[in-house]
């Protein structure tokens, strides 16, 4: 159906045979983790592109509930996969450069053993009598499938929903074998909203009069139920912006649409098609299986559990969610990124904004942001095995400033400065980063530790696709994150101007970090006093003429007089102060600098 209006994330699966689907089989016994024994296992996979000689080129991408092994189209006469915008030839995840495994999960209904499949003690379809299946059982049959195919280390694993669960915990149970995991839209366990629809989902098939106990195979299906369970499924998957887009213009006009479900609304007739489209390609006790294995997976709530949960993981992260997917929201994200910066484990995060839900970590309109981010992470990887730091530029320009939090576009001649006062050993925390110019300086010259705080999206893409661990957040909502101490420098490097709660920024510096620095350009600089007496209109305190009283980003200019002014307000240690006129290349002021200075550098203490 070409309707824009019925497109969604499932409109390219259905139950077509898989055509370049493999299989291997694997003699058990199979003990699982809660109890029941599979006498073998088969697992479907697909593979896109060429395993390296070393084979040391491997990308595993999990699928979420309702995936299989067809992540993409092999060619031009296979049918779309479900992951088509981000795996491929020349896509994000490159089929050229890397082996993509694709892998049905255990409990699945595309060709790997789950409740569909033969029983050998009784030559049926083992239904209801399918042992529970754990997240965890679903990450050993991937190891046995990486074993068979000779693979010990993958160079990432990529999973988004169910997916990310799979991701983070063969990050966990098998560190040596992943050097990085991306995780996009999961969390580390699901929120008792997200839990309630499964539930009612699950309620739905078990009392559909076809359901017979599980045992269905030979008779009619519980599709009414099934069909139902989808339709809350794809609820949870949309947003309210979403819904809004897609159905208050024509709220009163349906779809035609042959259905035995109400159609009286049009996303009536949406959810009656997608959940009567769902029955014909997926079996109903393996939908049973799957979604109680995610509501069982939970590594923690708090961030001391998930730290202990996280700390064997010893690969690079990449955590991403997108800010209307209220079934695995943000916050739940954050608290794994929390968790991660706990550990000294290298990790970049971004809260994707998309108005498309759940769903959107599966859609092309959003692939520019969460599609570079994955990229960013496997080029990362690839600099790490050539031995490569990340890419520092020139070292000097910085031509996309510091985001939305810059208030400084110049030449930054306050980095040389900035760079003296931080020894080499010292761990840097880097608010406000930007795209990472001065991250990547201290990256560059062999930093021990060098992490970055920012909240302009753009700018965080662009410095995790320099290969930089950035976290995306706003500084005015405080450091929770950080523990205190846990840095040996905090930079706030032209972003002072732009923040809105500068107490609190401050006082945060001084709890996470032993020494802070700030920079910041001096709005009582001679030449804006003579801007502002002279033509009587307010200067561009260090926008290089490119922003306008207002567009522009200062929301806070102050002089070096006020901030002298706020270090004593606030009992900051002034431990030394570096005034310069960039005007006159760098030169330092020495005398009447609220006056002659238009950069201020200013290292504090406890």
């Amino acid at each position: 159906m070409a309707d824009p209006a019925f497109t969604s994330s499932d409109a390219v699966r259905s139950a077509k045979p898989l055509k370049h689907v493999r299989t291997a089989t694997f003699a058990g016994p199979h003990r699982l983790e809660l109890g029941g024994e599979l006498p073998a296992i088969t697992v479907a996979f697909e593979i896109y592109g060429d395993l390296s000689p070393e084979k040391d080129n491997a990308i595993l991408v999990c699928h979420a509930l309702s995936g299989d092994s067809h992540v993409a189209r092999h060619d031009g006469d296979d049918d779309p996969g479900w992951w088509e915008a981000l795996v491929g030839p020349g896509r994000h995840i490159d089929t050229r450069r890397h082996c993509v495994i694709g892998v049905n999960v255990l409990g699945g209904c595309r060709g790997t053993t789950g409740p569909g499949s033969i029983n050998p003690a009784t030559g049926r379809p083992w239904g209801d009598d399918f042992p529970t299946v754990t997240i965890g059982d679903m990450v050993d049959v991937h190891r046995l499938l990486l074993d068979h195919l000779g693979i010990t280390a993958l160079k990432a694993v990529v999973g988004g929903s169910m997916g990310g669960q799979q991701a983070m915990l063969l990050a966990i149970r098998h560190p040596t074998r992943v050097r990085g995991c991306a995780l996009l839209a999961t969390a580390p366990r699901v929120h008792s909203l997200s839990l309630a629809f499964d539930v009612v989902a699950r309620n739905a098939i078990t009392q559909d009069a076809d359901f017979n106990g599980g045992d269905y195979y030979d008779g009619p299906h519980p599709a009414h139920g099934l069909a139902i369970a989808r339709m809350l499924g794809h609820i949870t998957y949309l947003s309210r912006a979403a819904m809004e887009a897609k159905f208050a213009a024509d709220r009163m006009k349906p779809r035609d649409v042959r259905t035995q479900f109400e159609k009286r609304f049009s996303v009536g007739s949406y959810l009656a098609y997608q959940g009567d489209r769902f029955v014909e390609r997926f079996d109903a006790n393996t939908y049973l299986r799957l979604s109680l294995a995610i509501d069982l997976f939970d590594l923690g709530a708090t961030t001391t559990e998930l730290a202990q949960a996280f700390a064997p993981a010893t690969c690079r992260f990449l955590v991403v969610s997108f800010t209307s997917d209220w079934l695995f929201p943000p916050d739940q994200s954050m608290d794994l990124v929390g968790a991660l910066v706990a550990l000294g484990k290298s990790v970049s995060s971004c809260d994707v904004r998309s108005g498309a839900g759940h769903d959107a970590f599966l859609l092309e309109s959003e692939l520019p942001v969460y599609g570079g981010l994955v990229r960013g992470l496997i080029d990362r990887l690839d600099r790490d095995a050539a031995n490569q730091g990340p890419d520092a530029g020139d070292g000097h320009l910085d031509p996309l400033g510091h985001g939305a939090t810059n208030v400084f576009y110049s030449r930054r001649l306050d980095y040389d400065r900035v760079l003296d006062l931080i020894p080499r050993d010292a761990s840097v925390l880097d608010l406000g980063c930007g795209n990472g110019g001065l991250m990547a300086r201290l990256a560059r010259r062999g930093q021990r530790r060098v992490v970055g705080v920012e909240r302009d999206e753009g700018a965080v893409l662009t410095a995790v696709s320099r290969g930089l661990d950035v976290i995306h957040a706003d500084l005015d909502k405080g450091l929770s994150m950080f523990s205190d101490g846990q840095f040996d420098i905090v930079v706030l490097s032209h972003t002072l101007q732009a923040v809105l709660d500068v107490e609190r920024v401050l006082r945060e510096m001084a709890r996470v970090g032993r020494r802070g620095i700030v920079s910041f350009t001096n709005a009582a600089y001679r030449q804006h006093r003579r801007i502002l007496a002279d033509d009587g209109r307010v200067p561009d305190f260090g926008g290089g003429g490119t922003h306008r009283w207002w567009n522009t980003p200062v929301v806070r200019p102050c002089s070096i007089a006020d901030f002298e002014d706020c270090c004593r307000a606030f009992g900051l240690k002034v431990l030394s102060r570096h005034y310069l006129d960039t005007h006159r290349g760098g030169e330092e002021v020495v005398h009447d600098a609220n006056l002659q200075a238009d950069l201020a550098i200013v290292e504090l203490g406890r």
